[in-house]
């Protein structure tokens, strides 16, 4: 399926990416978690969450008392895509078309992991998943079933708190954030 995945052309973002990132993780893992696509570190790496979020994201799993080991780790869009901004990489919001573009490969993870519980990291994700109406304002947390009959939830994804200014803000989010994950892993402990 990788192999497969790294000819993709379904969309133009493979023309700018240095790779396809695909997911890490084993299967039959009881908790999936989707973020939006590859970072900067992820697109040169070829590895999904291994930049600033991923460490944040390892730190929280850990809180939440779940093992990376015990997660199946991947992105809705298998690209990433960015703006040069001076000699940085910025990323950029997959439209959705791209999302769409690489649903099928998703969808293939989601058949070889076959979690109890998918998270979706952010809206991006969420809606990859849920459709485009999805928000997460009003859905976060919350236990929502997925097309593959398989048990969803929508929390932000760890970026988001690397961007929030207000330490005090950051904290809560990021307490917040732990708690969702607890619930994922409660979830996925009882099924």
């Amino acid at each position: 399926m990788e192999r497969l995945a790294a000819h993709c052309r379904a969309c133009t973002l493979y023309q700018r990416a240095t790779q396809t990132v695909f997911g890490e993780g084993p299967p039959g893992a009881p908790i999936m978690l989707v973020g939006e696509q590859p970072g900067d570190r992820e697109d040169l790496l070829g590895r999904p969450f291994v930049g600033p979020a991923g460490k944040l994201l390892d730190k929280a799993l850990a809180e939440a008392g779940i093992t990376r080991d015990e997660t199946y780790v991947t992105n809705a869009v298998k690209h990433f895509k960015w703006a040069a901004r001076g000699k940085r990489r910025i990323h950029e919001k997959p439209n959705g078309r791209e999302r769409q573009a690489c649903y099928p490969w998703l969808e293939a993870e989601m058949e070889l992991v076959s979690p109890t519980v998918l998270v979706c990291l952010g809206t991006t994700a969420a809606q990859s998943l849920l459709g485009s109406s999805f928000r997460l304002t009003q859905h976060r947390g919350e236990l929502l079933q997925g097309r593959s009959n398989v048990k969803l939830m929508a929390t932000i994804h760890p970026s988001a708190l690397l961007r929030i200014g207000d330490r005090s803000e950051r904290h809560e989010a990021y307490r917040e954030f732990v708690c969702d994950l607890k619930r994922a892993a409660s979830y996925a402990r009882r099924h």
